[in-house]
């Protein structure tokens, strides 16, 4: 899995109402991106740091760039598009890069599930032997002397799809919760307990009653430079004690 676009390379001047990003191209001209990011970003803006941007397809669009990667630290790079994970998630199970979801033989997105009304990012069924996986994507992008920690903010949401995923792991179904690891500088993952003390002991909660957890790390760089990949490639641990 690949950026579509051909990315702009620029310097990061200042993010602003969490959804807007000045950023300086090499060109020298200054523009106004789209940050599609509602998070902390924490760590992921460091001031004038190297950034890569996509370009409009559609010449209506009012912002013209969509902000895609950070430059973190030298040759580390972070994806800030949490538009990217769950294609990312699916493309990994499609072509059978995560051998535990394999065998399935049908993929459906954004499925309504559960009793408060959630929607799952990825449900798999058609499994000869196993029973269906109710899958629930995240996205990773704080890291902490090479420990990629999440969340990066409280979170009431996620708090709310780890009790939908133990649900399903009574009914008698499978259920995961898959960390997109989104930074090169990320060795294993574990919860924020110093962001969101509730949602790392439900985490804890959620594995004990057999959620299963699970890592995937993209290959973001090359050269110290952006890959042009997003494809998910590499198992880190997932970390909870």
């Amino acid at each position: 899995m690949n950026f579509p676009e051909n990315l702009v390379e620029g310097r990061l001047l200042k993010r602003y109402k969490r959804f807007l990003a000045d950023i300086r191209l090499d060109d020298g001209e200054f523009v106004t991106a789209h940050c599609p990011n509602t998070g902390s970003m924490m760590g992921c803006q460091p001031e004038n740091a190297r950034v890569w941007l996509s370009p409009a397809t559609n010449p209506k669009r009012k912002l013209r760039y969509t902000w895609e990667l950070v430059e973190t630290a030298p040759g580390v790079l972070a994806c800030v598009n949490t538009g990217r994970p769950n294609a990312q998630a699916r493309a990994a199970v499609e072509a059978g890069t995560i051998a535990a979801l394999s065998g399935y033989g049908l993929v459906r997105p954004e499925v309504r599930y559960g009793e408060e009304k959630s929607r799952i990012d990825l449900h798999l069924s058609g499994h000869p032997e196993l029973a269906d996986a109710w899958v629930e994507v995240k996205n990773v992008t704080l890291c902490e002397d090479g420990v990629g920690y999440f969340p990066d903010a409280v979170t009431l949401r996620g708090q709310k799809h780890l009790r939908e995923l133990m649900a399903q792991v009574r009914a008698g179904e499978r259920a995961v919760l898959l960390f997109c690891v989104n930074h090169t500088g990320v060795s294993e993952v574990r919860p924020a307990d110093h962001i969101d003390a509730a949602y790392g002991d439900l985490l804890r909660q959620a594995a004990d009653a057999g959620v299963e957890l699970m890592a995937w790390q993209a290959d973001l760089v090359k050269d110290n430079n952006p890959s042009g990949s997003l494809a998910l490639v590499r198992e880190l641990p997932v970390v909870l004690g």
